[in-house]
């Protein structure tokens, strides 16, 4: 197994390690062991991987999150991954913060009743979303194959294991209370939990119609589902992009999202969000992200399926696939629409002598800047970034 060594080839700066090390961990972050010569000054630590955070697990399934616990700079969203056996159930809950949720494997039911009594029972499958407002009482239970999902939070500070349930509310509420409530005898009440259920085994429910509870104040419309792989994506040369927020998921108004696809030998070009700090999530493949913040300073991280990325507020940035398969991740902001400004395109824009004798910019340089925007990028002649 080769064996890397803090030294940068460019410029031979840097020297080998000869003491304790994880190499395994040396060897998944190569552009931390040895960061571009370009990387200079001091940017926050901007990655965490859903491997190294807490596994709540329980009879019906797991959770483990990322909160400003685990990475302190993300104070705008917070992420939970949760896997559901089938009829495995997230139990009747509501939360203080929105929920914006991603189906990344098999398929659920969600279910949920509004303040106007209006009710909503939808089945989502990989690539639906689903939105919930924040108080909106609602559940998650896993269908025949179960499921896996991300869940993201408008509050960094959210913990999902510190939510309002109703099996925690009923185990903390005195039976004569309850029965006085719902007009039924104390005895009713023998069996409730005594504690949070949190996560439980069910059966797998049957068909959606044979669920359909009949409302006499109609249902939720236009719902808070979104079918995100439905959506055709913007196509460039490096890959595809799907954005979804409140103008085509109108429900979705605190969270706006891309679902990004880069292609090997591609980039998520050179650009930054004018609205909110960016919440990533690494879907599959591999790449690194190199992040500007201003005086000199620039940090690369390198990240692979099932790890957070960072970007704070209108900080640069870009993402280069390192590897042989398409690159998938989202990137998700606490706001309700979806904005980035190119740095390609503002140049294209500005009267070209003054771009020109800002960067004193080659006629090549001029010739090739686009007025259209492309959120990923790819150039015929130019090989992959692919890493060691």
């Amino acid at each position: 197994m080769h064996i890397p060594q803090p030294i940068r080839e460019s410029d031979g700066a840097g020297a080998t390690d000869l003491g304790p090390r994880d190499v395994m961990r040396d060897r998944e972050n190569p552009d931390m062991l040895v960061p571009p010569i370009t990387d200079a000054g001091l940017v926050p630590n901007l990655k965490f991987s859903f491997s190294d955070a807490h596994m709540q697990l329980n009879k019906g399934g797991w959770s483990r999150e990322v909160t400003v616990r685990e990475l302190p700079v993300a104070k705008t969203l917070a992420g939970v991954n949760m896997r559901l056996t089938p009829g495995g159930v997230r139990e009747l809950h509501w939360h203080q913060q929105a929920e914006w949720a991603f189906m990344i494997l098999g398929s659920a039911r969600v279910t949920a009743v509004d303040q106007n009594g209006r009710n909503f029972i939808a089945d989502v499958r990989p690539g639906d979303l689903w939105y919930f407002p924040p108080g909106i009482p609602h559940s998650i239970q896993g269908l025949e194959e179960g499921c896996e999902f991300l869940l993201v939070f408008d509050d960094g500070s959210f913990s999902d294991l510190n939510t309002l349930s109703i099996s925690d509310w009923f185990a903390h509420t005195p039976k004569e209370v309850l029965s006085a409530n719902f007009g039924v005898p104390i005895s009713a009440f023998e069996h409730i939990p005594s504690d949070q259920v949190y996560i439980y085994q069910s059966q797998v429910p049957g068909s959606i119609e044979s669920q359909q509870v009949p409302d006499p104040y109609g249902t939720i419309e236009p719902g808070f589902v979104h079918r995100l792989m439905a959506q055709p994506p913007i196509t460039t040369p490096g890959g595809t992009v799907r954005i979804v927020d409140s103008t085509n998921f109108p429900a979705s108004r605190t969270i706006a999202a891309a679902l990004v696809e880069i292609k090997p030998g591609a980039m998520r070009e050179m650009h930054w969000h004018p609205n909110n700090d960016e919440w990533q999530y690494y879907l599959t493949g591999q790449g690194r992200m190199t992040v500007f913040s201003g005086n000199g300073a620039a940090r690369t991280f390198n990240y692979r399926a099932g790890d957070v990325g960072y970007v704070p507020f209108a900080f640069g940035h870009y993402i280069q696939n390192t590897g042989t398969d398409s690159l998938w991740f989202l990137e998700m902001f606490k706001s309700d629409r979806f904005a980035d400004v190119s740095l390609n395109q503002w140049m294209a824009l500005t009267p070209k002598q003054l771009v020109q004798s800002n960067v004193n910019a080659s006629p090549e340089l001029m010739n090739a800047l686009r007025t259209a925007k492309w959120p990923v990028v790819k150039y015929p002649g130019i090989p992959p970034v692919v890493e060691q």
